[in-house]
């Protein structure tokens, strides 16, 4: 099961257990870590983008994208679409995989919370204030940010790093994101990890669950794709 496909696919899984567990630990009822807060919530993405990559990587996929905007961007930068379906279809499945692992893992718990909201905020995010615009802007400027240090962190302009190195240095850039940038729409800043989890929430029998908002959902889908796309052409534009 080494391949690209299995290594994207079980890399976002990975990514979406560890990130959608630490916020479902922090918003459920009767969870021991609830209440710990955004910094909590921050540095368990950050931590979940890192083991991410590592099993990306030992998966089959080298590259470890385990994001359709950041494939999109190097797909612009290379001028190669050639693993552009193969890899949306392997993130956005691993992203739905690893919130099915979740909400098992959680299982108790849902009934216990009586927030329909909270339950959504494992899954998937939504701003802090709901203005589509806004909102648009704020993923599109973190998916930017995110695949410009991305670039930068594996450029030879920096001397070369180690291979243990760069899946760590790219969970603080992620962490930096959140803590800096994340407070206005929760930095999906990735299509998958917003749309297989939303997609989970709507299928499975999470009791007193709500809505999915569905409304809001083309924008942590749509703005980071066009985010993706504007830092591809800035990349090959400079490379």
């Amino acid at each position: 099961m080494l391949s690209p496909f299995w290594g994207e696919f079980f890399g976002t899984m990975v990514l979406i257990i560890l990130g959608t567990g630490v916020v479902a630990g922090v918003l459920l009822e009767k969870s021991k870590a609830q209440n710990a807060g955004w910094i909590v919530i921050t540095t368990g993405w950050a931590f979940a983008v890192t083991l991410g990559i590592f099993t990306a990587k030992a998966f089959g996929s080298p590259d470890a994208h385990l994001n359709p905007a950041v494939t999109l961007a190097f797909a612009i930068k290379s001028g190669s679409f050639a693993n552009v379906p193969v890899f949306f279809a392997a993130q956005f499945a691993g992203a739905f995989a690893g919130a099915i692992v979740t909400w098992l893992h959680y299982l108790p718990h849902w009934g216990e919370t009586k927030n329909p909201g909270l339950k959504l905020a494992v899954f998937s995010t939504d701003p802090a204030i709901r203005h589509p615009i806004a909102n648009s802007i704020s993923e599109i400027i973190g998916t930017l940010v995110l695949i410009v240090g991305v670039y930068a962190i594996f450029s030879r302009g920096v001397g070369g790093i180690s291979a243990g190195i760069g899946p760590l240095l790219v969970g603080i850039l992620v962490w930096a994101i959140g803590l800096s940038m994340g407070g206005t729409t929760g930095y999906a800043i990735n299509p998958a990890r917003d749309l297989g989890p939303r997609l989970a929430h709507a299928l499975l029998p999470i009791p007193g669950k709500g809505s999915s908002d569905w409304r809001y959902a083309w924008i942590p889908v749509v703005a980071p794709l066009v985010g993706g796309a504007v830092a591809g052409v800035v990349l090959r534009l400079v490379s």
